[in-house]
């Protein structure tokens, strides 16, 4: 195993990308944030990258936060103190314009649950387990889970595991609606998942609908269908849409371009 904090492997047009501090079982500190998040900038800007998988070395996904960092909590004035300012936003991932899984292979605990929220969609193994842990440790619902879980799950359920920290497993999970998918091989599962999607879907169309479902979420129904009806005229001008209906037609696999930062911020 390298000694890379995340590794990055290319399967296809999918980038898979593994948190490698198996011996921490995969607890978030700034070094991984850095990294993850400069491969999450890489992967944006590559061409050859259609979606990504994320999942955690050995036995975890993510633990949370690093203790040796959290103990330093107990000696810090925080009548004081102030949030260090970050290189990019502890929310990064929920702005990637391609679709971003996680393949949760193990314990997603705390920030490690937060940093599966922030993707679009959850695979999980039948003994994984999950968990908020704020509230045993006397702290807040951070880094947005208070906004994300909710929306996701209903108001009632995300109190649930807001308030009393207890850890489910996959089936659960599944249950309530946290994790999409519940499989034993769970990273074939969610690249098996993203090749499909690299294969047979427009990357400016995922672009798109990414930003609606996110924008969406705090509109209204009349807003939603206005911004849709406005993205309806200029996506039939996108060459996307041709090679849709055209491939359509003929039979076969779209051909569709890869996604580019001159497309409009739409």
């Amino acid at each position: 195993m390298s000694d890379e904090l995340v590794l990055a492997e290319h399967r296809g047009p999918v980038l898979l990308l593994t948190l490698n501090r198996p011996d921490r079982l995969n607890a978030w500190n700034d070094a991984l944030e850095e990294r993850y998040f400069a491969l999450l900038d890489d992967a944006e800007a590559s061409p050859d990258v259609r979606a990504v998988v994320v999942t955690g070395a050995g036995r975890g996904f993510c633990a949370g936060a690093d203790l040796a960092d959290l103990e330093q909590v107990a000696t810090v004035d925080f009548s004081t103190a102030t949030l260090p300012e970050r290189k990019r936003p502890r929310e990064r991932p929920l702005a990637l314009r391609k679709p971003l899984i996680a393949a949760i292979n193990g314990a997603a605990v705390g920030l490690g649950l937060v940093e599966a929220l922030y993707c679009d969609l959850r695979f999980c193994t039948p003994n994984a387990k999950l968990g908020t842990a704020f509230v045993r440790r006397g702290l807040i619902a951070e880094y947005g889970i208070a906004w994300l879980l909710p929306r996701l799950i209903g108001q009632s359920r995300a109190l649930d595991l807001l308030l009393s920290g207890r850890i489910i497993q996959g089936e659960e999970a599944l249950a309530m609606g946290l994790v999409d998918r519940v499989v034993p091989d769970v990273v074939e599962a969610a690249v098996g998942y993203a090749a499909e999607l690299a294969t047979y879907c427009s990357p400016n169309s995922m672009r798109i609908i990414k930003d609606q479902v996110l924008r969406a979420m705090d509109s209204d129904l009349p807003t939603a269908i206005e911004r849709a009806n406005e993205l309806m005229i200029t996506g039939f001008s996108h060459p996307d849409a041709a090679e849709g209906v055209v491939s359509f037609l003929e039979g076969r696999p779209p051909a569709f371009d890869a996604l580019s930062f001159d497309d409009a911020g739409q």
